[in-house]
């Protein structure tokens, strides 16, 4: 039986050891070890992702330092470290605790109504092409937010030393290969795609813009509104790959159940034939079928009339906890 300290290391160590693997793997001459550089990035990014989310929880280490520090940590491998740790966590207990998905902007009128119409046909054109356009944005608000805010300039100078040594970082990897920055910038498209797959079918929650009232919602809300995409119910080591992240109605009973132990609580409070339970073949197809509807139309409804209805569920975008509002 290995020890949950045991399983955390081998979790952590995965993500560097994969990640640096990738680094080297996008460095060689040959496209089948490219191919494997890509594909173990962009997993690696993945699982640093659900590391961040278990950090801002507290379920790895005892110590809330330990868990901050490896948490920032987390956020330089996946770009989410523009973003204040402190912020990450207030954007995503804000999810917790009010049942809503908290948003910069009001996402869906700002593509109807605010950028011009040749904007939003390249906007179109690029998530069309599987190109998470407004999920870089979100990130480039968190980075520009310093330079445009006055409220946030006292991050001025942090956020000018991320730019910096990041650049160089890239500027390195640039000088020993432009085909490798190319690489990495496809394992990370391909990484926000995973994670913005994810987070979509998660919850049928509604968009609330920070700064405006939150509404009153219970716990009944919250799982009524909330479900679970696993890889695989009939293996459930597969649901690994996501580090378990697709038991979301377990976690949201109890968001303290550390990753390794939410198969158990799922099996303990659900069993894996309810209605919580989203069958991932479906969910692939909805997020091909409705990438630019959801755009417009919000999260859409799982459910109607007490019937799961998945034919419907457009899916959430705007939504991941690495993009707090600027």
């Amino acid at each position: 039986m290995i020890q949950p300290k045991v399983k955390n290391i081998i979790a952590l160590a995965y993500v560097i050891i994969l990640y640096s693997l990738g680094i080297v793997s996008i460095l060689s001459q040959f496209w089948q070890i490219n191919l494997f550089g890509v594909l173990a990035i962009a997993h690696s990014l993945v699982i640093s992702t659900a590391l961040t989310h278990e950090f801002i929880h507290g379920n790895i280490f005892r110590h809330r330092k330990l868990n901050r520090f490896w948490g920032q940590i987390m956020t330089h491998f996946n770009g989410s470290c523009y973003a204040t740790w402190d912020n990450l966590v207030e954007h995503h207990f804000n999810h917790h605790l009010y049942h809503v998905d908290v948003v910069g902007f009001d996402i869906l009128e700002y593509l109807r109504v605010s950028i011009s119409p040749w904007i939003r046909q390249i906007y179109l054109g690029l998530e069309w092409l599987y190109f998470p356009v407004l999920e870089f944005e979100m990130r480039w608000q968190i980075i520009l937010a310093p330079f445009l805010n006055r409220s946030k300039r006292y991050l001025l100078k942090r956020t000018i030393g991320l730019i910096i040594y990041r650049s160089i970082l890239f500027g390195l990897l640039a000088w020993m290969s432009w085909q490798a920055v190319l690489l990495y910038f496809a394992a990370y498209i391909s990484f926000v795609n995973i994670t913005r797959f994810i987070d979509a079918f998660h919850h049928t929650y509604e968009y609330v813009v920070l700064g405006q009232e939150f509404p009153e919602r219970d716990r009944f809300y919250e799982q009524e509104n909330t479900f679970s995409n696993l890889v695989s119910i009939e293996y459930p080591w597969l649901n690994l790959l996501m580090l378990n992240f697709g038991y979301h109605n377990a976690h949201h009973h109890q968001m303290s159940c550390p990753w390794h132990e939410l198969p158990a609580l799922h099996a303990k409070l659900y069993g894996n034939k309810g209605r919580e339970v989203l069958p991932l073949p479906k969910l692939v197809l909805n997020y091909h079928r409705f990438r630019i509807d959801r755009l417009f139309l919000g999260q859409g409804d799982a459910i109607e009339d007490g019937v799961l209805r998945i034919d419907h569920f457009t899916g959430g975008v705007g939504v991941s906890l690495l993009t707090p509002p600027a």
